[in-house]
């Protein structure tokens, strides 16, 4: 994305639950994952990336981000 569209910055957060953990094994049901990645802008100014976690926050409802 950042490539071909050449932004000022790129964010990307990416939760997932493992279907193992939650069936089998350790059975925890509530258990994911949570990833991100953050370039440019939302790399070098700290305001820049407290507002995307603040947006992505509101918009799940979530405090854990």
């Amino acid at each position: 994305m950042s490539e071909v569209v050449s932004p000022r910055g790129v964010a990307v957060l990416c939760e997932a639950s493992h279907f193992c953990m939650m069936m089998r094994g350790v059975e925890k049901q509530h258990s994911a994952t949570l990833t991100s990645a953050m370039l440019g802008a939302f790399r070098k100014n700290k305001a820049s990336r407290d507002e995307f976690l603040s947006l992505v926050n509101r918009g799940t409802g979530r405090n854990e981000i």
